[in-house]
């Protein structure tokens, strides 16, 4: 257990043995200041309750704390602050502690469902869909080290009219050409051609503008979008000739989705696709209005009344009977709850869709789905470059592959302007190279708390100081090289005297469950990402200010070498839950 919290439980008996009060937390800070002692405990809240004077409040707990538990060995107090100095032989009992408990997982006994990355097949994945992938994982990472069960998971976007617009493309301009016969990968294949559509559908619009008609009229007769409305319509009648140009299409863009995955890190338990719940989505729509929560307008199309809930009228079946996004969602949940024993199911999404799930979650309710009040929308900023935002439609996305390819690019420059490895083999350096540069991907995209929109600036991520990955491998690699000149590292030492760089080390180590459970709790990788770059502060602060191998007394050098060890342990284990590696050698 970390010293803070043995502290706080201990403090709360005192104040109840010596003031009569219950259920009192003061805070217990980590002392910073230049007065003796290991921690600080406010005060102030007493002063009102006892009617004393700070300074006499806290020498009289000072006093209570040292008789009463065998913690502290000395305390002082400034100005209502009580500072205490923690006997010696905590802080290595608590080294022991966390040491042999590390490896430990305390399960949960329950399941949590976390959906990620949910692409359309109309397209390659790009920026945004980094930031997505790299959040669900991490999450589903993070969650497990909490002790849940976890079902990673993702629904392709396999059908829709974007989908149709790719398709008609492709029948109109392609050629009958192939990823294969082009040599471009597949997802990417597929996207230049909603690109395509897209610019001869600007186009159409132009000559219709001209002619006289309103953009806004133009644009639903535009020939290009008539005929992909139609596919789709023909696609959801099951007509062969669609239905055969569809599955052949996506599976080329899934061929492409899973060689971005595996260079990215990132996979799935179990993949959904809407082609399939969409139906599902429909058969809820008969139920809904069996039971009255949904009504149908006199065009044959059907709705949600949500303005009871502040919310407004919601569109879930069109007049000429295809669904929405809304339809397909409701589907998929209920057939997820069916087929899993879940507990909780969250939803990572941008917060673009923010209404969306406020939406789906307030009918799911009121079809009368108890679990509704389980799932959860992991909200996320939008992720921009130093340029500027992307749209995909007009081709100008910053595409995940080029993004990935510029950051081992960079990581290999880097690594050979240093020369720190000319002596490992083509095989490893290339390894290595991967290894740091999407490392300094990941944890520039993580260390950012999820809610807010970031700025990705690639130069700054792989940079070899600071808040980087880079930088937190570095000490990783440090470590491991310390480690492996020593002659041997003993599992456990005598009792030494620690000194405070080495008290301070200790105690962050000993906060690594902690953390862990806060960022499952709050569903924020950002928790373990800024835990990790502490952690290696203060190793780095004691690496500098301690001899280790050429320590003259053994106890001493056995200790440090186990603190070294434990810290390159908590190092590797963090950068897991980020879904980032590490190197030996950089």
């Amino acid at each position: 257990m970390n010293i803070k919290y043995i502290i706080e439980e201990k403090l709360s008996e005192v104040i109840l043995n010596v003031f009569q009060l219950k259920d009192i937390k003061l805070e217990v800070q980590e002392n910073k200041t230049e007065f003796e002692g290991d921690f600080t405990i406010v005060t102030f809240p007493l002063v009102k309750q006892l009617k004393k004077n700070p300074e006499s409040i806290g020498v009289e707990l000072g006093e209570a704390l040292t008789e009463q538990t065998d913690l502290f060995e000395s305390f002082n107090v400034v100005k209502g602050f009580l500072n205490v100095k923690v006997k010696n032989q905590l802080f290595m009992d608590n080294f022991r502690s966390v040491s042999s408990g590390f490896s430990s997982i305390e399960k949960k006994n329950a399941t949590v469902m976390v959906e990620y990355s949910s692409p359309n097949t109309n397209k390659p994945l790009h920026l945004g869909h980094i930031r997505n992938n790299l959040l669900g994982f991490s999450v589903a990472q993070i969650l497990k080290e909490a002790g849940y069960d976890v079902i990673k998971t993702q629904i392709i976007n396999d059908r829709g009219i974007h989908i149709c617009k790719s398709m008609l493309a492709w029948e109109k301009f392609g050629n009958g050409e192939t990823p294969e016969a082009t040599h471009t990968k597949g997802d990417k294949f597929v996207g230049n051609y909603y690109v395509e559509f897209d610019k001869n559908y600007k186009k159409e619009i132009a000559e219709l503008t001209e002619q006289g008609i309103g953009e806004e009229q133009a644009k639903k007769e535009a020939p290009m979008m008539k005929e992909a409305q139609k596919m789709l319509v023909d696609w959801e009648n099951g007509d062969e000739t669609v239905r055969n140009l569809w599955a052949e299409m996506n599976s080329w863009v899934y061929k492409g989705f899973n060689e971005t995955y595996k260079r990215l890190g990132v996979n799935f338990d179990q993949v959904q696709y809407e082609s399939n719940t969409y139906i599902l989505g429909k058969d809820l729509i008969q139920e809904g209005l069996d039971k009255g929560v949904l009504y149908k307008k006199e065009d044959g199309s059907v709705w949600c009344d949500l303005t009871d809930e502040g919310l407004d009228q919601k569109l879930l079946l069109r007049s000429d009977g295809t669904s929405v996004y809304m339809t397909q969602d409701l589907g998929t949940a209920v057939e997820r709850f069916k087929q899993n024993d879940i507990q909780k199911l969250i939803y990572t999404v941008g917060n673009e869709q923010d209404y969306h799930f406020q939406v789906l979650f307030k009918i799911l309710k009121k079809l009368g789905y108890e679990w509704a009040d389980q799932l959860y929308h992991l909200s996320y900023g939008m992720v921009e470059l130093p340029e500027g935002k992307m749209k995909s439609r007009e081709g100008t996305v910053v595409d995940a592959d080029d993004l990935m390819q510029e950051m081992y690019e960079t990581a290999k420059s880097k690594a050979q302007e240093l020369g720190k490895l000319e002596n490992l083999s083509e095989e490893d350096k290339e390894a290595s190279y991967e290894t740091v540069g999407l490392g300094a991907l990941k944890y520039f995209m993580l260390k950012v708390d999820p809610k807010k929109k970031m700025l990705f600036n690639p130069a700054e991520s792989i940079d070899f100081n600071g808040n980087t990955g880079p930088f937190i491998q570095y000490t990783y690699a440090r470590i491991q090289s310390l480690l492996s000149k020593a002659d041997d590292v003993q599992k456990d030492t005598a009792d030494v005297i620690l000194n405070q760089s080495e008290k301070e080390l200790t105690m962050q180590l000993a906060n690594f469950k902690t953390v862990v459970a806060k960022a499952a709790e709050t569903l924020s990788p950002a928790l373990v990402a800024n835990y990790v770059y502490d952690l290696v502060k203060a190793y780095n602060s004691f690496y500098q200010n301690n001899p280790i191998l050429n320590q003259d007394d053994e106890n001493v050098k056995q200790f440090r070498l186990n603190v070294s060890d434990l810290t390159a342990k908590t190092i590797k284990k963090s950068l897991e839950l980020l879904g980032i590696g590490t190197v030996n050698r950089m």
